[in-house]
């Protein structure tokens, strides 16, 4: 049985959300959907904190799905090689 989670990131303070969802890896979830609807921007703390939830995740074998994010941000995830270890989905899907 698939078990979500989903958690919308905070555009005014993405680290603590990240951290938050971090944190949830290793219970019962298999997915985790984060909605990034409302980050306009990422700095180097924020970057940080989505390593740490990609290794999480990758260790702990949950899917994160990162949804609504712009292209900016997209734009530095795919710069920073962290594109590759979350799946992207839009608004209409």
């Amino acid at each position: 049985m698939t078990t979500s989670t989903c958690l919308l990131v905070d555009g005014v303070r993405p680290v603590q959300t990240l951290r938050e969802a971090t944190a949830s890896i290793g219970g019962t979830t298999s997915e985790l959907l984060l909605d990034f609807s409302a980050v306009q921007r990422i700095d180097a703390s924020a970057l940080i904190a989505i390593e740490e939830l990609a290794e999480r995740a990758q260790h702990a074998e949950v899917a994160v799905v990162f949804r609504g994010v712009n292209v900016k941000v997209y734009k530095v995830l795919k710069l920073v090689r962290l594109a590759s270890k979350f799946s992207f989905v839009s608004f209409d899907n």
